[in-house]
């Protein structure tokens, strides 16, 4: 049903299959573009031409199945990748919306306006799959992607994609070919990105996919931790001392390391199943379980304690320093929870 939905907005909005005219061209001749602000027309008109919204007309929503979200500070909007259908039922289905402070939207599709057929005859070709762990760091706007998965002989691959935050055009991929999949990510201020594999769950898990991948600026991946303590890794952030913070995912730890990779600090969140992380100048953190629903503060040198509570998979949060708040997707809620800091 959703797809059905999809093609037929795509097709009143002129959005989606390409017309005849469109359809006569050779491929790998379209510029590369990104969709405009809500107004007419939602793809850029080359004229130049375009009519933004009545300002009196507020809009929620355009998030499905969100995971991360980061903060533009430039433009003051939260930056919230979709993950869309999953790899087995469509590839590069994934887009990206900008949200305004208040939760109302600001561009429902910026990266991945198109259609995934049409992606592959733009200039550069653009491919988002099933984007997880998302953040900005210089200029650069970096997300966990992943190559393959699209069925049971279709081996799938961690990437980390990047774009560039003004224009949002691709700026190159990385893949790490000893990785599966990654969840969320950490960019130091050389560039060097370091990558959560949260690994196995169940029963019987082998600790060895706990992972954290450290990848140089010239693309090499090699493993900066694995296994205990860590215990399915997820969230993952950079702290003011310039350690890195790892939040578990299969019990309460937060582990802080040493850029050599040495465990200097064990906390504890205040409730288990860690995935979003937000450390703010000052040193606190604040981590969400996406298994309970629980915001933990930890200030330092003090103990965890619950500041927002049932928040349905509250995912990888992100910090809307513009508006001093925390912003936590809902996965398959298909919203944004927005928790204020005082």
């Amino acid at each position: 049903m959703k797809r059905i939905l999809s093609l037929f907005l795509l097709a009143v909005c002129g959005t989606g299959m390409p017309g005849p005219a469109l359809a006569q061209e050779p491929p790998d001749t379209r510029p590369y573009y990104v969709g405009n602000p809500l107004g007419l027309p939602v793809v850029p008109d080359p004229g130049g031409t375009f009519a933004p919204i009545s300002p009196h007309v507020r809009v929620y929503g355009a998030i499905y199945w969100a995971e991360s979200c980061t903060y533009d500070a430039e433009r003051g909007v939260l930056v919230v990748p979709n993950r869309g259908v999953p790899q087995r039922v469509q590839a590069n289905d994934a887009w990206v919306s900008l949200i305004n402070h208040d939760g109302s939207v600001h561009t429902a599709r910026w990266i991945g306006v198109q259609g995934p057929d049409e992606r592959a005859r733009l200039t550069p070709p653009l491919v988002l799959n099933d984007p997880l762990g998302s953040e900005i760091a210089g200029g650069v706007l970096y997300m966990a992607d992943r190559d393959g998965g699209t069925g049971p002989d279709d081996p799938s691959v961690a990437v980390i994609r990047r774009f560039d935050l003004r224009t949002g055009m691709p700026a190159g991929d990385v893949r790490i070919e000893g990785s599966p999949w990654i969840n969320d990510l950490a960019v130091a201020p050389d560039g060097t990105v370091y990558a959560t594999q949260t690994g196995d769950f169940g029963d019987d898990p082998d600790p060895a996919t706990w992972r954290v991948w450290k990848v140089s600026p010239d693309g090499t991946a090699s493993v900066f931790a694995q296994g205990p303590p860590l215990r399915m890794p997820n969230g993952i952030a950079f702290d003011p001392e310039g350690h890195l913070v790892v939040v578990n995912f299969g019990n309460a730890d937060v582990l802080t390391f040493a850029p050599d990779g040495r465990l200097v600090r064990t906390e504890q969140a205040a409730q288990p199943g860690g995935d979003g992380l937000v450390i703010l100048p000052d040193g606190t953190k604040y981590v969400s379980s996406v298994r309970h629903g629980g915001v933990s503060r930890i200030r330092p040198g003090e103990a965890a304690e619950l500041i927002a509570e049932n928040i349905p998979s509250a995912a990888s949060m992100c910090y809307d320093a513009g508006a001093h708040q925390l912003v936590i997707p809902m996965n398959p809620n298909n919203g944004l929870a927005f928790v204020p800091l005082d």
